[in-house]
């Protein structure tokens, strides 16, 4: 299952935690910059990033995806917005800060005429035609456009670039900067021959990147399938860059994307989509084109950003690209399940706030309850009862750092929560060995995290944690299983012979070594039975086991006693009934009873007994839900095994002769003998599925049939409410946060 447990203790947390605090990147979400989105002047077409085959169906017209502003930024003035957009990543993973999207519009040029307020009546505009209904060119909505559309859209994001695409599409062997290998990725998935297409328009100059005017530009020759027809005297200019140091070098825009035909730039539309983009958290990316004449560059030409610059509003733009770290399909589900557990799930990361809750957004994070984020600034300026309620509002927690984790764990904790905490870097290890259940990463992780943890993750995955969760309540609920089957089996050895004796036997109806034989027969067989049942049916939409309970509450103990009442009675009535029909009228003094009747009777007592232990076995595979139906007879294999086994060897020490007289004292039984003991098996297994049909019933009206509150044996824990850091954490000071 991916899960390493590195401290046995720790799977009896499991089932208890109430809170877990994950990592983003890698954990909840792929680690792989991904194109979600491509905008053109008159659509936008959402990516399949989970997709496994290289088609143009990969991308398909949705106008409405991401198509309004989040929330929080409707108020915003969209010059604001931009400015406060998603920028360059603090989270620092190894004590190195990441600068992985150096393409951000932190210190935008866009000036106030630019920067409108009418962009959302732009982008309503833009998507219709002249008749006003919705603009079906060149495909109509959940449609993909042929692949040359793609190729020619996105030839900018792959021939501007020095980047090398992974083997077949994925990670082995790729070199470059993440945010642009996303857009190469996704045309190596939509179909394009990425490789082939760099080899057949290579660069003969270009302006390299740089920071100060977050653009790159690239010169090829034209091509037809890339550039269009009748360009044999040109030469193509890629552009990529922010789209808000590129828009006011455009004078013109392809029309829906289509390298045939130009309209007039409308630049209210761009600045409204770029800013909708980037309050959802994504980055973008703008793609420009532009011709110059064959002789205006010559090859190899080191090319200065004032080739791009000083040329005026000549630039045509095609489209933009928006690129987040997608969440992994499977974490949505493991949210999901995890809330319907009692789990509650927080992301903390160092991303920017707006992303960070787009993210959290995708995964279910977000909520009425929990409807907004909160920086790692912000909680350094809050007192410790702040903080308290903080980790109760937020789910979310962006730009944190080292020290906020360990102040979000002690918090949660003063709370009474049981939070589990993921990490990979040295700097996380503090709070990893703060949280109850500190979980490292297997792959991306330090030996200092993996070292302060209590359980690995092989796969880097937040689903395994909630896998994980499931098995420790499975290891909990079975451990009450066990105890359910063994402690009323070893009661009613012994106390069946006390009571065969208090009700009038003159001999005892089991020997010691037939005792001992059952206790050793039921121990090996029976108890392994429960100890590998797998998960029941909801077991994940109860609520966590709270911290102090005991193994045994009162229900628990309710059910031994029951079933140990039931075992002792059935196994002297049966002895009873054995010895009521063979005496014939002797007497305890006459050799028939010694050598016939008492053996027989003591055979009657073990089989009995050996059997309804076999009822209630099977009864307590399942808690809460019946046994009678077929969801007995599948789930777990080495339960009918054990039960051949025992059938086997009950029938072996009854009849084989010399082993059932010499070393049990028993007789060979009679069928109507195996009559009775049937019977009485099936009434044990009546009496503990009656009582399950009431616990059912009670708990249907809300009655705690679980053990799940404190009782009288139970020992309830006061959390501290000290959440100051410890000493010397406060030199962990390793991530650079930029306000």
């Amino acid at each position: 299952q991916n899960a390493i447990i590195r401290a046995l203790p720790a799977v009896e947390t499991l089932g208890s935690v109430t809170t877990i605090c994950s990592d983003k990147t890698g954990t909840l979400t792929k680690n792989e910059m991904s194109l979600v989105a491509w905008v053109t002047s008159n659509a936008r077409y959402k990516v399949d990033t989970d997709s496994t085959e290289r088609s143009n169906k990969n991308f398909a017209r949705d106008d409405t995806y991401m198509a309004e502003r989040a929330d929080h930024t409707k108020m915003m003035k969209t010059r604001d917005l931009l400015k406060a957009g998603p920028g360059v990543s603090t989270h620092d993973r190894f004590g190195k800060k990441e600068q992985d999207f150096p393409y951000t519009m932190r210190g935008s040029v866009i000036d106030r005429n630019l920067a409108s307020d009418h962009g959302k009546k732009a982008t309503e505009a833009a998507t219709k035609d002249e008749s006003g209904e919705p603009d079906n060119f060149p495909v109509g909505a959940g449609e993909s456009p042929e692949l040359s559309f793609f190729r020619q859209g996105l030839a900018g994001g792959v021939l501007c670039s020095k980047c090398t695409l992974g083997k077949d599409g994925g990670r082995e062997g790729e070199i470059g900067n993440p945010t642009e290998l996303s857009i190469l990725r996704a045309s190596y998935w939509g179909g394009v021959e990425v490789n082939e297409m760099k080899d057949a328009s290579p660069i003969i100059a270009e302006v390299p990147f740089s920071s100060e005017y977050k653009f790159m530009a690239t010169v090829h020759n034209p091509t037809a399938e890339n550039d269009g027809e009748g360009k044999d005297d040109k030469l193509i200019i890629h552009v990529k860059g922010a789209p808000d140091r590129m828009i006011p070098l455009c004078n013109k825009q392809f029309k829906a994307g289509m390298l045939n035909e130009t309209e007039d730039v409308d630049r209210d539309y761009w600045i409204e989509q770029i800013a909708v983009l980037s309050s959802h958290g994504l980055r973008c990316l703008a793609l420009l084109r532009g011709e110059i004449d064959k002789s205006a560059v010559n090859e190899g030409d080191q090319l200065g950003p004032e080739f791009v610059q000083d040329k005026g509003e000549w630039l045509t733009i095609v489209g933009v690209c928006a690129i987040m770290d997608p969440p992994r399909p499977e974490c949505v589900d493991a949210v999901s399940e995890a809330n319907g557990a009692g789990v509650r799930v927080a992301m903390i990361t160092g991303d920017h706030k707006d992303t960070a809750l787009a993210i959290g957004c995708m995964l279910g994070l977000v909520d009425e309850k929990h409807s907004s984020a909160i920086t790692g600034p912000e909680l350094d300026a809050m007192g410790d009862e702040e903080i308290k309620g903080a980790v109760q509002k937020y789910n979310v927690f962006a730009r944190a750092s080292p020290q906020n984790k360990i102040r979000i764990v002690k918090a949660l904790q003063s709370q009474g929560e049981v939070c589990g905490m993921t990490g990979d870097g040295v700097n996380d290890a503090p709070a990893l060995k703060a949280a109850d259940m500190g979980v490292a990463m297997g792959k991306e992780g330090t030996d200092v995290a993996r070292e302060a943890s209590k359980m690995i993750l092989a796969d880097d995955n937040f689903a395994t944690i909630v896998v994980a969760v499931r098995e420790g309540r499975v290891v909990w609920d079975n451990l009450r299983k066990v105890l359910l089957v063994n402690t009323p089996i070893n009661n009613a050895q012994g106390m069946s012979v006390l009571f065969g004796l208090v009700c009038g036997l003159p001999d005892t109806p089991l020997t010691a070594i037939q005792v001992l034989y059952c206790n050793l027969i039921c121990a090996v067989t029976l108890g392994f039975v429960t100890a590998v049942e797998p998960a029941e049916d909801g077991i994940m939409n109860v609520p966590p086991r709270r911290v102090g309970k005991r193994l045994i509450g009162r229900y628990l103990f309710l059910r031994i006693a029951l079933g140990t009442v039931t075992l002792v009675a059935c196994t002297v009535g049966s002895t009873f009934w054995a010895r009521s029909l063979y005496m014939d009228g002797a007497t305890e003094e006459d050799d028939h009873y010694k050598d016939t009747v008492l053996p027989l009777m003591r055979s009657q007592a073990s089989n009995t007994l050996t059997f309804g232990a076999c009822a209630v076995t099977m009864s307590a595979r399942f808690s809460y839900n019946s046994a009678f139906g077929m969801r007995s007879f599948y789930g777990n294999k080495f339960a009918w095994y054990s039960l051949a086994i025992v059938a086997v060897l009950q029938v072996a020490i009854t009849y084989i002769p010399g082993l059932n007289s010499v070393i049990f004292g028993m007789g060979p039984m009679h069928a109507e003998q195996w009559g009775i003991a049937a019977m009485f098996s099936f009434v044990v297994f009546c009496v503990m599925e009656l009582e399950k049909g009431v616990r059912r019933s009670l708990l249907a009206k809300g009655a705690d049939v679980g053990d799940s509150e404190y009782g009288f044996f139970d020992e309830e824990p006061t959390p501290d409410q000290d959440i100051t850091l410890p000493k010397g954490a406060s030199h962990l000071n390793l991530t650079t946060l930029n306000n």
